[in-house]
């Protein structure tokens, strides 16, 4: 089983009319949640943990996440905060974040409320990163850390940087860097990982990085993905080209198939070329529609 914590959240997405007005349409999304969808439609058993508010976007987002389907899903109820927004503008495809995050209920996830015993076969712990912008949210990643740890399972990581949660990225490396040093499986884009480093070469900036026994998966667009594991190296192309319609959850569905191809196996060479192969198929599929994720 994977167990992906984290936030959840409604994705406004937004279109502009002939009379030049901005319309949204809500998503459910969130990188975490979506990265759990990608793996559960990927033929893994998969569980999900966040936290929404007592608000229209909390109840939109419970009544839509219960149509994927998950083998658990524990979606906490704040009395209090609200659950967040991102609104989303696109050009070409490409995607504008704007988070309405201020004190929201996704950081605040209860640990003591998580039951980890009624996760069966638990292989994979997959953290989001949104939640190390604030002190609450940093002080539960360390304990969802240590608790992978004491259960003896591997700790996915996702770097998913956004410029308008962190803003400044010298504070969100500061973050980052104990996961980016414990994970067991870990994501970059390619200009993420440059921006972490500070190093423009690729190989150059993996090795920076990288830690024995460590799976290290970089995404590189319409180029496919590569990855680092113990000194071996290998760049998977993607055999889909497509013109995008919506970026947005493309690198989460590569992620989430990738950790649903690549759980319980060893990390041979051929198993994960294969699960790459998979994972790039479905972060491409991912860009054909509007929104993160679809049923």
């Amino acid at each position: 089983m994977i167990l992906s914590i984290g936030e959840i959240l409604a994705d406004m997405v937004g279109e502009k009319g002939k009379d030049e007005t901005l319309t949204f349409k809500a998503f459910v999304g969130g990188a975490p949640f979506n990265v759990a969808v990608n793996a559960k439609q990927a033929g893994a058993k998969v569980g999900f943990v966040s936290r929404v508010g007592k608000d229209v976007i909390g109840r939109f987002c419970v009544q839509e996440a219960e149509k994927f389907g998950l083998d658990c899903l524990n979606l906490q109820q704040d009395d209090e905060r609200n659950t967040t927004i991102a609104f989303v503008t696109l050009k070409d495809g490409e995607r504008d974040f704007a988070f309405n995050r201020h004190d929201t209920a996704d950081y605040n996830i209860a640990f003591d409320e998580i039951d980890f015993e009624k996760y069966k076969d638990l292989n994979i712990i997959h953290l989001g990163s949104l939640m190390l912008s604030e002190d609450t949210g940093k002080a539960l990643a360390l304990e969802i850390a240590k608790k992978a740890k004491e259960l003896g399972v591997k700790l996915s990581f996702d770097l998913n940087f956004r410029t308008d949660i962190f803003g400044d990225f010298e504070r969100a490396k500061k973050a980052y860097k104990p996961y980016i040093e414990c994970a067991d499986i870990l994501k970059f884009s390619d200009d993420e990982l440059r921006l972490y480093t500070g190093i423009e070469d690729i190989d150059t900036a993996i090795k920076s990085v990288a830690r024995e026994n460590q799976l290290i998966t970089i995404t590189l667009g319409s180029k496919g993905s590569m990855y680092y594991y113990n000194g071996k190296k290998g760049t998977v192309s993607t055999e889909e080209k497509v013109k995008p319609v919506d970026t947005t959850g493309a690198g989460d569905a590569f992620f989430g198939t990738f950790l649903a191809n690549i759980e319980g196996k060893e990390y041979s060479e051929q198993n994960i070329i294969t699960a790459m192969e998979k994972a790039n198929k479905a972060g491409a599929r991912a860009t054909q529609f509007l929104g993160a994720i679809k049923l």
